[in-house]
């Protein structure tokens, strides 16, 4: 599959997310919802890094990348947890949007960081992402 449906994919496993989480953290503290789910995705990643052989490179990863992968393993929690209790507390259709905003965010990151280029195109598709994420979160709160 290309990059773009493995995309898609993470596309409508996200949305997926959004709804069985809503209705998972119902009665159940947010961190505890988070470790669960936290549970499902190690033991799922590590049972297809067997299953695919990968396992045997795994002393050869070099220390940079051992580094920013525990970097932004930490990231993941964070936003996991703070996800998951956003959802405890408000209605999907608050939350989401505002999450959404790490999409823009992540090409100011990426041009920032990674030296990645961001034409005026980009910058105005960067500007019309984070005007529909506020647009939607102020009119699904504001009734």
């Amino acid at each position: 599959m290309a990059w773009f449906g493995w995309a898609m994919l993470a596309a409508v496993a996200a949305a997926a997310t959004a709804i069985l989480a809503k209705i998972g953290v119902s009665g159940v503290p947010s961190t505890t919802a988070t470790a669960i789910r936290t549970i499902v995705v190690v033991v799922s990643a590590w049972t297809l890094v067997f299953a695919l052989g990968e396992h045997r490179g795994l002393s050869t990863i070099p220390r940079r990348s051992l580094v920013f992968l525990l970097l932004s393993g930490l990231a993941t929690g964070v936003s996991w947890l703070a996800y998951f209790r956003a959802l405890q507390v408000a209605p999907v259709s608050w939350v989401t949007p505002i999450d959404k905003l790490s999409l823009p965010l992540t090409i100011l990151f990426a041009a920032l960081w990674l030296r990645e280029p961001v034409n005026w195109q980009v910058g105005l598709g960067v500007l019309l992402m984070m005007a529909g994420a506020l647009t939607i979160w102020y009119w699904s709160s504001a009734g």
